[in-house]
């Protein structure tokens, strides 16, 4: 193989991979930001939980009536 097609041979390599570097740069901060939007909904989902629970009785379960009566 001839210095030219090796040289044009690595090039071209170099072009892919920065094509590549390039999509996966994007994938990345994409995911990061989704990965944040469900960091902060699970927060606010267990504050609600949090409150939610705040006001219920804790009780046993022979404290509470069955739902049939």
């Amino acid at each position: 193989m001839s210095l030219e097609n090796r040289l044009i041979e690595c090039e071209t390599r170099l072009a892919y991979q920065e094509e590549t570097l390039r999509v996966l740069n994007e994938v990345v901060t994409r995911q990061s930001l989704q990965i944040e939007q469900l960091q902060q909904v699970c927060r606010q989902l267990a504050e609600r939980i949090a409150r939610g629970s705040e006001g219920v009785h804790k009780g046993t379960l022979a404290d509470e009536v069955p739902p049939h009566y």
